[in-house]
């Protein structure tokens, strides 16, 4: 059937070279087998260590939107490794990673790495360098005898919530007005520098 009126001719591209813009991917299988013997190699030249690697902290995410959810950060801080009783070069010497940036800010944070740390220790089967002559804190001939290789997660974390058993609001929570409260507190952090500078300069007036 003939077109009516000034319509145009459609064009049927029919020469698109499919073969030049789509990109074929056949060696997938070839790729898992060489991921998986990789990483037998790698377990077997850091054996007996874990296969995981190092051992890390267990951080809050940043930001208002996530700081509810942990993960593995980069490491221990040192106040966590002095509260701990392991010292900077024996936790790198043992498998425990070190970040000498971070900074604890709060207590519930620093004691459950810390309870991490001591757990890690006392699982913890240290080869001696010679097995002749064995140091102070080597792990002994029994335990040498059934230590194994660990394959999975070191420590692997565990999401649980606990959440506060309802109660009665007490008298002094009642008398409590958060708002003035969370204010003053406000104003007190902000204006501590001025204050001190101001009693400082006061007590120097008075002298």
């Amino acid at each position: 059937m003939a077109p009516r009126g000034n319509q145009m001719l459609g064009n049927a591209h029919f020469r698109k070279h499919w073969h030049k813009r789509i990109k074929t991917w056949f060696n997938q299988p070839a790729r898992k087998l060489r991921r998986r013997e990789n990483r037998q190699a790698k377990a077997s030249a850091i054996a007996p260590r874990p296969v995981a690697g190092l051992l890390r902290s267990v951080v809050r995410c940043p930001g208002k939107r996530y700081n509810t959810k942990t993960r593995l950060g980069r490491g221990f801080s040192l106040q966590e490794l002095k509260a701990a009783g392991i010292s900077q070069a024996e936790a790198r010497s043992v498998g425990i990673a070190v970040d000498a940036r971070r900074v604890n800010k709060t207590a519930e944070g620093l004691k459950a790495n810390v309870d991490r740390l001591k757990e890690y220790k006392s699982k913890l089967i240290l080869f001696p360098k010679n097995l002749n002559a064995p140091k102070k804190g080597d792990s002994s001939a029994e335990e040498l005898k059934v230590a194994a290789q660990l394959r999975g997660d070191i420590l692997p974390l565990t999401h649980t919530v606990t959440f506060e058993e309802p109660r009665a609001i007490t008298d002094a929570e009642r008398k409590v007005e958060i708002f003035r409260l969370l204010r003053k507190e406000r104003a007190d952090k902000k204006y501590k520098g001025r204050r001190e500078k101001r009693a400082r300069d006061a007590a120097e007036e008075n002298k």
